[in-house]
């Protein structure tokens, strides 16, 4: 994908209302503005993946995109327009491999059923958690059809089987397109498209729910409930820094009033996995009530793909 992105980069041409449109950009076109390169790249993906452009679907396996991109800007022009219009939205399967290191550590402590809360969950597809197999050198857990097996480096997370009595999430614009998760996964990355497609098949058997809500209204209404018997994790993972400030302060203030009414039989976890200006991936954190004790993790790659396990016990 970065050779057809450089090469379109320098074979763009102005004279199409596509190109212009691309070349007189009025915002920031790069990675932390519009990302307007993965908008245009996504939209190529997706005529590939339905079968709308065969010569592009070929040039993609051939490893030689260019070309058929090239003819696409013209003969898909409206198509890729569209696709100009919003963000980048994907819902990176591999980030469950440290969330479920957390969930066996967790039953191992407390041996508890769980109930999950996820904040800007996207399509939903880190939710499913019992649905995975995570293959670490010297263990397996889980038994499910979604593969997970980063680069491990730690200690190995306890063995104990975990159960899931409730899970929900939300999203200020959850995803519901199948296409548009699948056409932000490159084509050069096949596992990622096999992996992400056996999620989406596991949430269209679970069908956990997502609603479309501000994060900390939802949570608000998610830990009024009461949940004797079970432990409650609310998680989120690359995802705080797109909530605005007040809403990250009234996420901290509802997670410490839970907190403060949490007992041993109904105990509450606030589990993250977030950039924190380090650039060496993000780190994971958790903290647990009654309590209220926050403990270091370790440390993953943005995506998943290598995980530094390093909690305290």
């Amino acid at each position: 994908m970065e050779v057809l992105l450089n090469g379109l980069s320098t074979a763009l041409q102005p004279g199409t209302a596509l190109t212009d449109r691309i070349l007189n950009w009025p915002g920031d076109p790069g990675p932390a503005g519009d990302a307007l390169p993965l908008r245009l790249a996504a939209g190529l993906h997706a005529l590939a993946l339905t079968g709308t452009d065969p010569a592009l679907a070929k040039a993609y396996a051939a490893r030689d995109p260019l070309p058929a991109a090239l003819n696409a800007l013209h003969s898909h022009a409206t198509h890729l327009d569209l696709w100009l219009d919003n963000p980048p939205q994907t819902n990176e399967v591999r980030r469950s491999a440290p969330l479920l290191a957390a969930a066996h550590l967790l039953t191992a402590r407390h041996g508890l059923p769980l109930t999950l809360s996820e904040l800007g969950a996207s399509a939903g597809l880190n939710l499913l958690w019992d649905r995975c197999t995570l293959t670490l050198p010297g263990l397996t857990l889980g038994q499910g059809p979604i593969p997970l097996s980063p680069e491990w480096d730690g200690p190995l997370p306890p063995a104990t089987p975990l159960t899931i009595s409730d899970r929900a999430g939300c999203d200020l614009y959850p995803v519901i397109d199948r296409l548009r998760l699948l056409a932000y996964l490159w084509p050069d990355q096949p596992d990622r498209l096999t992996r992400t497609e056996a999620a989406l098949a596991e949430a269209d058997t679970l069908r956990p729910p997502i609603a479309q809500s501000d994060a900390a209204d939802w949570l608000d209404q998610r830990l009024a409930a009461s949940r004797p018997g079970s432990l409650h994790i609310v998680f989120h993972t690359i995802a705080a820094q797109y909530f605005p400030a007040t809403t990250r302060a009234r996420i901290a203030t509802a997670m410490a009033d839970a907190g403060a009414r949490a007992t041993q039989a109904a105990p509450l976890a606030h589990l993250t996995m977030e950039a924190d200006g380090t650039p060496d991936g993000a780190a994971l954190a958790l903290t647990t009530w009654p309590g209220g004790q926050t403990e270091p993790l370790g440390r993953a790659c943005f995506h998943g793909r290598w995980v530094r396990w390093a909690p305290q016990t």
